[in-house]
C-alpha cells in the first residue's frame, strides 16, 4: 500500500485551494507530506472540485512546472512525483521535468493525444472514473449498480489504454469517489471495493476530506479527518492499494494501526 499526498497547486481547490498557489509554498508542502511518510507526491494546477471552472494548458503549466521540477529533482524529497492533469501539454512537460506517472481524472478521454504519449514515455497512468465533468458531474448521477458501472468503464478504459501501447502493468485504476456520485454511490463502492480487484490493476482511493464525509458527519472541510481516516482505512481493508490524502501523518499512522490488528 502507497500514501499518494496531495500537492494542489491552485486557488479553488475545495480544500486547500489558495494556500499553496505560490510555486515555493507548494514545493515546501510537498517536502512536508514526503517527510511525513507520502511515496507520490501527487501535483496538480487545475481544479476538479464540482463546479470548478477550466483553465487552459499555458495556465496551468505555469503553476505546476517549477513545483515539479524542484519536487522531482535531484533537491527533491526523492520520491515519485505524479502530474494531476488531463492535458498532453501539462503531461508532456511535467514527465521532462522528471515526473513518473500521469493522473488522468478523464482516463484519456479529455485529450486524444495524452495515450500516445504516455505509451510513447513509459510512464505509470491512472485512470479514474468520472460521470460528466467537474462542471456537470453533481447534477443527478444515476447508474443501473454503480459498482458493475464503474468496473464495465474502467475496464473499457484499461483496453483502450492497451490498445494506444501502454503497457497493462502501468496502469491504475481510481473510481472517482465523489466525481458524479452521491453519498450512497460513493459507500456503496468502498463497500463493495473488493470487486473492482476483478479489473486486475491497482485501485487508487480518494476520499480525502470530500463533502460526501461532511453530509454523513455535518463536519465542514477542515474538521473531516476523522470520516477521512476511517474511510481510508476501511478503503485499505478492503482492496485499496493506493490512498490519496491531504493530511499524510495521520492516515499513515491510522495504517499501521489497522496493518497490526489485520496481521498483514
Amino acid at each position: 500500500m502507497k500514501l499518494m499526498g496531495i500537492v494542489n497547486v491552485t486557488p479553488d481547490s475545495f480544500s486547500d485551494g489558495g494556500l499553496f498557489l505560490d510555486a515555493g509554498s507548494a514545493i515546501d508542502h510537498g517536502r512536508k507530506l514526503a517527510a511525513e511518510g507520502a511515496e507520490i507526491l501527487d501535483v496538480g494546477g487545475e481544479s476538479t472540485r464540482p463546479g470548478a471552472a477550466a483553465i487552459g494548458a499555458e495556465e496551468e503549466l505555469e503553476r505546476v512546472a517549477p513545483v515539479v521540477e524542484t519536487l522531482a529533482g535531484a533537491s527533491g524529497p526523492g520520491v515519485p512525483v505524479s502530474i494531476d492533469t488531463a492535458k498532453r501539454a501539462v503531461a508532456e512537460a511535467a514527465l521532462e521535468a522528471g515526473a513518473k506517472i500521469v493522473n488522468d481524472v478523464t482516463a484519456l478521454r479529455g485529450d486524444p493525444e495524452l495515450a500516445p504519449l504516455c505509451a510513447d514515455r513509459g510512464c505509470g497512468l491512472v485512470l479514474m472514473h468520472m460521470l460528466g465533468d467537474p462542471r456537470t458531474m453533481q447534477d443527478d448521477p444515476r447508474y443501473d449498480d454503480v459498482v458493475d458501472d464503474v468496473r464495465a468503464f474502467l475496464a473499457e478504459r484499461i483496453e483502450s489504454a492497451i490498445s494506444a501501447g501502454i503497457a497493462e502493468d502501468r496502469i491504475w485504476v481510481d473510481p472517482g469517489i465523489g466525481f458524479g456520485k452521491t453519498v450512497e454511490h460513493n459507500l456503496e463502492l468502498l463497500r463493495r471495493l473488493g470487486e473492482l480487484g476483478e479489473l486486475g490493476r491497482p485501485i487508487v482511493i480518494g476520499t480525502s476530506r470530500k463533502s460526501f464525509i461532511g453530509k454523513l458527519t455535518g463536519a465542514g472541510v477542515e474538521e473531516r479527518l476523522g470520516g477521512t481516516v476511517a474511510s481510508n482505512v476501511l478503503a485499505y481493508a478492503n482492496g485499496a492499494d493506493v490512498l490519496r490524502v491531504h493530511d499524510v501523518a495521520p492516515v499513515r499512522e491510522a495504517i499501521q494501526t489497522a496493518d497490526a490488528v489485520i496481521g498483514r
